[in-house]
């Protein structure tokens, strides 16, 4: 694996750790601005917002530019946006700089993921996408426990502080790690792109990952009220729950990235459906301590295991599109993390109480299931994904009298696909 994976992995790791901080957060932020904790729960969902609109905007901004340039500029951004947080004075304030911060991370984390796949071959794009997630990962391990310890201790802007030096660190490596990457000799044609979008394996894709996502996010965002108010768990507690989330996220990742490869849907099935169980078990046990912990490291196992095979899928069945398709899998995460948040507070809103979440998370893993029974049965009815991609591609090699090759993803090509299950 290029040592450039590697570097994007770490600097994932402070993106990571911004992103997902506030499930850590949320109690003394909500007391500091003088907002209810499903408005302090929407910093999340404004965050998950700018990544949906920021990652697909930014991809087609920045197609022709050059992409160790592009992450240079994105990284920087995405550290002033941490101080503008740390030293937000309003919550309107600290709403505005959550979104910014979301613009550079999503543009950051498509061109990333296009670079990423760019440097491995086909049968190791989950492996690559494995490393960068395994960044998300160490952030939940290390960094979102850290955050919520910082928040206790020395208040919330710390967190906010700390992420900011970790985004200092990651811009270095960037600018003394990441080689030149040439841009292609023929330039990246928007329309050719867009054209991914006709596929409905794409937007197969996309429903998946946003359900997946946010089932998961939906309960996890609310983990912290939900240990202290319905479990009895003191405060203290919180940061080493949240890092055991992240210990169960670093072990699924390892394994998902080394078996979606070759056993794509297999991944799918198992770990949505694994996600579902301990959601349920979640809201029927979230009185109980010892349930409540161990359930939390369960689904962060199940959550991330299923991660490099959502990515590798998108990049399968887009696979003519790699800066688009990574802005989109981008996007699709982020619409989970958008609306997993946004129902959570719906629904405790309703006087449901903090378990409900679990249930509400629940709903949305059983329809990324349907969805997959869906996107499988037509992959195995020889529409593997691509098919409008293949045939522009085909067309314009026709017409320059070039011969083409098949396109991995295809129906051509399914019967040899490294990622059939």
């Amino acid at each position: 694996m290029p040592l450039a994976v590697y570097i994007l992995g770490l600097s994932v790791f402070a993106l990571g750790t911004s992103e997902f901080m506030l499930s850590g957060l949320l109690p003394p932020i909500a007391d500091d601005m003088n907002v209810s904790i499903p408005q302090a729960g929407l910093l999340i969902s404004a965050f998950a917002i700018g990544m949906v609109v920021g990652a697909p905007l930014l991809a087609v901004a920045t197609l022709r530019l050059p992409r160790r340039t592009t992450l240079i500029a994105l990284i920087s951004v995405f550290g002033l946006g941490q101080v503008a947080g740390a030293l937000a004075p309003t919550y309107e304030v600290l709403f505005a700089s959550r979104v910014v911060s979301a613009l550079a991370c999503a543009g950051f984390w498509a061109v990333g993921a296009a670079v990423a796949i760019a440097m491995v071959p086909v049968n190791q794009r989950a492996r690559a996408m494995a490393v960068m997630i395994g960044g998300l990962s160490i952030a939940n391990v290390l960094g979102v426990p850290m955050g919520a310890f910082l928040g206790e201790h020395l208040g919330w802007r710390s967190a906010f502080w700390a992420v900011g030096v970790a985004s200092a660190v990651a811009l270095v490596g960037v600018v003394t790690r990441i080689p030149y990457i040439p841009l292609p000799e023929k330039k990246p044609q928007l329309r050719q792109e867009l054209a991914i979008y006709r596929d409905r394996q794409v937007w197969l894709a996309i429903v998946i990952t946003a359900l997946a996502a946010g089932g998961v996010f939906c309960a996890f965002s609310y983990l912290a009220p939900l240990l202290t108010d319905v479990a009895g768990l003191a405060s203290g507690w919180v940061p080493w729950i949240l890092g055991l989330f992240g210990v169960g996220a670093l072990i699924g990742t390892t394994i998902g990235g080394r078996v979606a490869d070759a056993h794509l849907f297999g991944v799918l099935l198992s770990g949505i459906t694994a996600s579902t169980v301990f959601l349920a078990a979640l809201a029927l046990f979230a009185s109980s301590q010892v349930a409540v912990v161990a359930l939390a490291f369960l689904l962060g196992l199940s959550a991330f295991f299923t991660a490099p095979a959502l990515n590798a899928r998108m990049f399968n069945v887009a696979g003519a599109a790699p800066t688009l398709a990574g802005a989109t899998t981008t996007a699709a995460f982020n619409l989970g993390n958008t609306s997993g948040p946004w129902l959570g507070g719906t629904v405790i809103d309703a006087d449901f109480g903090f378990a409900s979440t679990a249930w509400a998370g629940a709903a949305m893993t059983l329809l990324a299931l349907a969805a997959v029974a869906v996107a499988l049965r037509l992959q195995r009815g020889g529409d593997g994904g691509g098919l409008v991609r293949s045939r522009l591609i085909a067309k314009g090699g026709a017409a320059r009298g070039e011969r083409t090759a098949p396109v991995a993803g295809t129906a051509e090509c399914a019967a040899g696909s490294p990622t059939q299950p």
